[in-house]
């Protein structure tokens, strides 16, 4: 009894459990260290893709010259944009309409705010609205989505207070109609033909609807002025609409008609990336023919795989 008392008391079992503890926790420790140390290096090597670095040095690039160029607008330095006719013709549009007593009614197109055209759009809706309070015109956006309606009556608002015309906003002109693209259609084809607005602007991601609506909107004698980026309904707004924004004419609205610094260096950095690009592009289509023509001048294969590189191929 004592002799098994004084083995329970002895302290070596417990020195050894106590060990063997201390010994596995060191090699968990090790193990976890060594993990580590494999896990940082392959982190490391996967954060630094060698292959992406012309992809890197493109953005760094355009993102200083975005900056570059936005502090020589804000400096009294600003870009000087081209003249589009639609969109010097936007105030005459509104102004005819007050003239009439007529509305003005402006379609964002049929997608949602996840759409780049669609916010586009509602930008212009903005600067449409700003000049119908100065004018006291009223403007009528019927839409096809719940997210654009709020979009929309925050921008008109914004534009009305901008305007020191508080009172002009009324969120009821600017409302949901229904996600069916050809009930919203035949809607505000009704609406049209009720109402006779004097001026029309189709602004936005447009499919079949639109030689629809600028049909309706030349029957009735109304100013019609498009801008949409879908090349297949282009031809459609061309020959119905008074005025077109083509492509990156639409995109170039907000700036051409703010006047704001910050939007119009931007613009600037934009074109000034598609100018290197396209210039990169010709110049490797030239050295890559000439390299066909002369097979024997290595430096030209040198050349074009180098170009290809700092393109990213």
């Amino acid at each position: 009894m004592d002799r098994a008392h004084h083995r329970l008391r002895s302290p070596w079992p417990w020195a050894a459990i106590l060990v063997g503890c201390v010994i596995g926790w060191g090699q968990g420790q090790r193990a976890h260290a060594d993990a580590g140390v494999v896990a940082g290096t392959a982190a490391a090597e996967s954060i630094l893709n060698e292959h992406r670095l012309p992809l890197a040095a493109w953005i760094v690039g355009i993102g200083a010259a975005t900056t570059i160029f936005v502090w020589r607008a804000r400096r009294g330095r600003p870009p000087t944009i081209r003249r589009i006719a639609a969109l010097e013709a936007v105030d005459e549009a509104i102004g005819r309409a007050t003239e009439m007593g007529r509305p003005v009614l402006f379609i964002p197109g049929i997608q949602d705010m996840d759409n780049i055209q669609t916010v586009a759009g509602v930008t212009m809706l903005g600067r449409v609205a700003k000049t119908a309070a100065e004018y006291d015109a009223a403007v009528e956006a019927p839409v096809c989505r719940s997210l654009v309606m709020e979009a929309a009556r925050e921008a008109v608002q914004a534009s009305c207070l901008a305007a020191g015309r508080a009172d002009a906003y009324q969120p009821d002109r600017i409302h949901y109609v229904t996600d069916e693209q050809f009930g919203y259609v035949a809607y505000v084809g009704g609406k049209m033909m009720r109402e006779k607005p004097a001026a029309c602007f189709y602004m936005g991601c447009f499919f079949a609807e639109s030689l629809i609506f600028s049909e309706n909107g030349n029957s009735i004698g109304a100013i019609q002025i498009a801008g949409t980026a879908e090349s297949s309904q282009l031809p459609f707004f061309v020959a119905a609409c008074d005025y077109t924004l083509i492509g990156e004419e639409f995109f170039a609205a907000s700036a051409y008609l703010s006047g704001e610094p910050d939007q119009l260096g931007t613009l600037q950095a934009q074109d000034s990336g598609k100018v290197a690009v396209m210039s990169f592009i010709v110049i490797g289509a030239v050295v890559a023919t000439a390299g066909v023509l002369m097979p024997s001048a290595a430096w030209l294969g040198e050349l074009g795989a180098l170009l290809r590189k700092a393109m990213g191929g």
